[in-house]
């Protein structure tokens, strides 16, 4: 008899000893963000027939126009993973500040921080186009016991302990890593059981898909301009193909099956990039890295940049190893032309 796949609660207690500090709570994390990312899925899904679609009204702290689901779904998150008392302290791109957890006792003893976007890519849900959840995951660096500060958010992404996302598309997948490899798992919604269904995802060295908007050509920065010619040009494997979506989750996903890169540079328009640092490009970088890939700012590992606000932005170059490395080399060149 075929062998059933595993669900992801089977999965998370059969490899608990991976975790470096496992006593539970990395278990309990996870299991609520599959709570959460059920609850989520149930209305990113109904959002075609109900009004729940469309602006909020206000702006995020990013100046950008909240939508009516990426509240609903900072909401859904932050009260599941405050009601388990998993964590000590959250930031969300939908937030100004961090928020700090306090436990039933009204303590600090929680050893972990989450940090996350909870609805990646939401202006594109009045179109049907996949949308995501990213999140990161901490250990503290301020004593157990104590409110969290800042400094247990500005932590290099090499810190991390787990990173994954929610990709809540024609199938709904939890894609995650606690540093062991990147697995996939897909939601039976007739059962509302997520199963194995992607293990030991890998991106392939190369790749014939690049990720860019296009569109934005005239603001980008030379090497990146350079780039973009050479995957035009016809010559060996190329040229590449280009596939864009604007939602990083599905970008990345997609390329992480497929093999590509995804970048999303500085511009004049931008210039310091579009994505957060802490929500996006770190725990998309754990999972690159994890999984074989590569993500840079153009010119430096992404995990190794030292953060100096929570909402900081940066370029981001990530996916196939050798794509990264060879975006890499047109960036460094251009930039040592100047």
């Amino acid at each position: 008899m075929e062998e059933r796949n595993k669900t992801l609660g089977e999965f998370i207690i059969e490899n608990q000893e991976e975790f470096k500090y496992s006593s539970g709570e990395l278990s309990r994390l996870i299991n609520s963000i599959r709570l959460a990312a059920k609850v989520v899925n149930y209305k990113v899904n109904k959002a075609g027939l109900v009004d729940i679609v469309g602006a909020f009204g206000e702006q995020n702290v990013q100046g950008e126009d909240q939508q009516k689901l990426d509240v609903y779904a900072n909401e859904v998150f932050m009260q599941t993973l405050v009601n388990r008392e998993i964590v000590c302290g959250i930031a969300s791109e939908e937030n100004d500040d961090f928020i700090t957890v306090k436990g039933k006792d009204g303590g600090n003893n929680n050893k972990y921080v989450l940090l996350m976007d909870p609805l990646d890519g939401s202006s594109n849900i009045d179109v049907n186009v996949s949308v995501g959840t990213i999140f990161s995951v901490y250990r503290r660096v301020t004593p157990v016991g104590t409110p969290v500060t800042t400094e247990d958010f500005l932590q290099p992404g090499v810190n991390q302990v787990a990173a994954g996302y929610v990709i809540y598309g024609t199938s709904t997948m939890i894609v995650y890593t606690t540093g062991h490899g990147v697995n996939g798992f897909t939601l039976n919604p007739a059962i509302g059981t997520f199963y194995l269904s992607h293990p030991n995802m890998q991106f392939s060295k190369d790749g014939k898909i690049y990720s860019i908007n296009e569109g934005n050509y005239v603001h980008f920065p030379q090497g990146v301009k350079n780039y973009i010619k050479y995957c035009q040009t016809e010559e060996n494997d190329r040229p590449y193909t280009s596939r864009y979506i604007g939602s990083l989750v599905s970008d990345i996903h997609r390329n992480m099956i497929k093999g590509g890169i995804y970048i999303y540079p500085t511009s004049s328009k931008a210039p310091n990039g579009k994505l957060r640092l802490l929500y996006e490009c770190n725990p998309m970088a754990f999972i690159a890295e994890q999984a074989g890939g590569k993500a840079s700012d153009g010119f430096n590992r992404i995990m190794e940049i030292k953060p100096t606000e929570l909402h900081q932005r940066v370029p981001f170059f990530c996916g196939s190893y050798n794509m990264v490395q060879k975006a890499e080399e047109f960036m460094a060149d251009a930039h040592g032309a100047k």
